[in-house]
């Protein structure tokens, strides 16, 4: 029989999170985690959940009755939205604008159907133009599908008049908000956004791990009228809103992370304690600290300012400079984490996140002096 390894107990050091997510995470959520386990299906932890609705349809602004937290990252809510509402032989226009309308294009396959991609590039928001030429030239699709804000590149695109578009031309729209979810305006209901998807480690500043999502009564008609079972068990919604349906009867579906849905439940208390708007004003706010700051350093934006995303921030990396090396060097030096450029971007580009509870005052000025530090001797 093998012997028992000797290990110690992991001790993270204190980072400062400022790259792509997850990113820094409230106190009261670390704490509200370590509180006592209960069941899933214990009453009192029943009564937070119908509290956790009520916030997170605060947070999406919807009365939709079908949100709810996915027990997985974003990525699953990805999945969920893709897998419930698509069927084999489906037409769905997919945005493509960097790393994340390529995820999309990809699920889109896996369940079966057919992507008609928008492409732009990297750095530049959607088109509605282009995305309307599409839609007029596949008058058989059924779903129009792009990302909100595409954390790969900092760039936001106009949910708003991309989902009015789908409408005019009967798509329902499938959108990732990832990491638009508290950070910038988004408005569910007044869009007319049919399935929305984000995740628990970006501006909502909670622990990674969870997805909240959310369905409009079209979408889940959609979902009641399929001819084959949703190809995925766990995800498939018919399932889940049994055990997230309102009211103390709940019908088990899965052994839910209880202490992770403590620690959303409190992100999104301290989300609307601040009130949305607010919170949307913050990061506007921080990020034209940020921008001045980097703009001093003679870093240059990769995202044009229009379309810009408060809280990612991509920059050109100068030429000559390590990219590895000065990532290596904040973060043995200064515990601060930046993150490093997806796809077309990787080796050309930083992302600086101001996300939720890292869209401060003095991580702001911790980044631009570190950063000027190690560029001066690099």
């Amino acid at each position: 029989m093998n012997k028992p390894p000797v290990i110690s107990a992991f001790l993270p050091p204190r980072r400062i999170l400022m790259g792509p997510g997850p990113s820094d995470v409230y106190p009261q959520v670390l704490a509200a985690q370590a509180k006592p386990t209960v069941g899933h299906l214990d009453p009192l932890f029943i009564g937070m959940m119908d509290e956790l609705k009520q916030l997170l349809q605060y947070a999406f602004q919807t009365e939709n009755d079908m949100t709810l937290a996915v027990s997985a990252p974003g990525s699953a809510g990805m999945e969920t939205c893709f897998v419930n509402l698509l069927q084999p032989g489906d037409t769905v226009i997919v945005c493509r604008n960097g790393v994340f309308g390529e995820r999309m294009r990809q699920n889109v396959e896996r369940c079966g159907a057919s992507a008609i991609v928008v492409d732009n590039a990297w750095g530049e928001p959607v088109s509605p133009e282009q995305v309307e030429d599409a839609l007029k030239a596949h008058p058989q699709a059924k779903y129009l599908a792009f990302v909100h804000a595409e954390t790969s590149t900092g760039a936001l695109s106009d949910a708003k008049t991309l989902c009015a578009l789908a409408q005019q031309y009967s798509c329902l729209s499938i959108v990732d908000a990832v990491t638009s979810l508290g950070g910038v305006e988004l408005k569910v209901d007044e869009w007319g956004i049919d399935a929305i998807y984000s995740g628990s480690q970006k501006c909502l500043s909670c622990v990674p791990g969870l997805s909240p999502v959310s369905f409009s009564a079209k979408a889940v008609a959609r979902i009641k009228a399929r001819t084959r079972p949703v190809q995925s068990w766990f995800l498939d919604q018919s399932l889940v809103m049994s055990y997230w349906g309102g009211g103390a009867k709940r019908s088990y579906h899965h052994t839910a992370p209880v202490n992770a849905l403590y620690a959303l439940h409190e992100s999104l208390r301290q989300l609307a304690s601040e009130g949305l708007e607010q919170s949307w004003q913050r990061h506007r706010d921080m990020h034209q600290l940020l921008k001045h700051g980097l703009n001093e350093l003679g870093l240059k934006f990769v995202v044009a300012e229009p379309y810009r995303l408060p809280q990612l921030n991509s920059v050109y990396i100068p030429q000559g400079v390590d990219d590895a090396a000065v990532r290596k060097q904040l973060l043995e030096q200064y515990n601060l984490e930046i993150g490093a450029g997806l796809g077309d971007l990787a080796g050309k580009a930083w992302r600086i996140g101001l996300m939720g509870y890292g869209a401060r005052r003095e991580n702001i000025a911790l980044c631009l002096k570190a950063l000027a530090d190690v560029l001066t001797n690099h």
